[in-house]
């Protein structure tokens, strides 16, 4: 015989692991916006020479420094 779970009791246990989980996403986020800050800052203080000791070209710092913090 098989046995399925209702509709119900799956979604009242969804909604659970939910509410748990969402601080640990918002602390995640905060924490990736926090690298992306510090990254950018520092690729904005690179040099020329630097820049092309990594492969980057300025332009392609000049759209990576454009980007919002959330991108």
């Amino acid at each position: 015989m098989e046995r399925t779970l209702s509709s119900d009791l799956f979604n009242e246990s969804n909604t659970v692991n939910t509410k748990a989980s969402m601080p640990l996403r918002v602390l995640a986020n905060l924490m990736l916006w926090q690298r992306r800050i510090s990254s950018r800052h520092q690729l904005a203080r690179l040099d020329s020479r630097l820049l092309a000791d990594a492969g980057i070209s300025e332009s392609q710092r000049y759209e990576e420094l454009s980007k919002p913090f959330w991108r």
